[in-house]
């Protein structure tokens, strides 16, 4: 039997750094999926909600004040999906959603295998003072035990800093510098993915907070999930800020990835 992908928006940016205006993210992807400019297929053929079962449970009522509060109702969201025996696909918000999504899915399938598209690694040990930064969810989840591999793809700006957390929990960083696909290995499962939008170049993914020149084309970054084989128990795609997008071309992105990583567990994953 195949999975129910259940579709879940986490209107969040509380803990962005720079510029707030994920929270409007889940809305604008949603618009963009759904859109008459173009249909519900994907590469491999299948299409969304006919081939591909998936059900669009909206947005969580998040507080986008209260971080605990907001953490706890994620994970139930994420336990209730599970129950459901469906696959959490959810649509941030920031980059510090992840955080509590991974947590639920680690107390149910245990340490998870993660691929983590991104221009920065997220691993600061707490960022301006805040340890539930967008720019630290990988350090809480390493630090829990969440996480039995980490590999970063699409990486341009680690600093020392980050450097040092990277060697310290063994994260595997493979840099845009000389960027070949073939480098990206394929983990096992479970096997969780996290596309933050600004690991893909600006020049196709203008609308983030983070623009950061020199990045993945959507190709490059489609020809790494097409490596992956493993079982997916959960993904999420975050930091679209709308207010920074021009003519909603990151949002096409962002439901293009909805749709295609959606194809990868519909093929990847067998329940019977």
């Amino acid at each position: 039997m195949k999975p129910i992908i259940h579709l879940i928006g986490l209107p969040t940016d509380q803990n962005s750094s720079f510029a707030r205006g994920a929270a409007l993210a889940p809305a604008a992807i949603r618009a963009a999926l759904w859109s008459d400019r173009g249909n519900l297929f994907t590469q491999s053929g299948h299409e969304i909600g006919t081939d591909i079962a998936f059900k669009d449970l909206g947005d969580l009522p998040l507080t986008d004040v209260d971080c605990a509060a907001d953490d706890a109702i994620i994970k139930q969201a994420v336990t209730e999906t599970m129950d459901a025996c469906g696959i959490p696909l959810s649509l941030g918000g920031d980059h510090a959603v992840t955080y509590p999504i991974v947590a639920a899915l680690a107390a149910r399938h245990g340490p998870l295998n993660i691929l983590h598209f991104d221009a920065h690694p997220d691993i600061y040990a707490d960022f301006e003072g805040n340890p539930r930064s967008h720019a630290s969810p990988f350090a809480r989840i390493l630090e829990a035990g969440h996480a039995t591999r980490l590999v970063q793809v699409g990486v341009r700006t680690l600093n020392t800093h980050c450097r040092e957390q990277a060697e310290r929990y063994n994260v595997e960083i493979i840099p845009m510098l000389n960027f070949q696909t073939a480098q990206v290995p394929a983990l096992e499962g479970p096997l969780y993915i996290s596309i933050d939008l600004d690991g893909i170049d600006p020049s196709e993914a203008p609308g983030v907070a983070h623009p950061e020149p020199g990045g993945l084309t959507i190709r490059e970054l489609l020809s790494v999930l097409a490596k992956q084989k493993a079982h997916i128990v959960g993904a999420d795609i975050v930091e679209l800020n709308p207010t920074r997008d021009v003519n909603d071309i990151t949002a096409i992105v962002a439901a293009k990835l909805v749709r295609e990583v959606a194809a990868h567990i519909h093929q990847n994953n067998d329940q019977s």
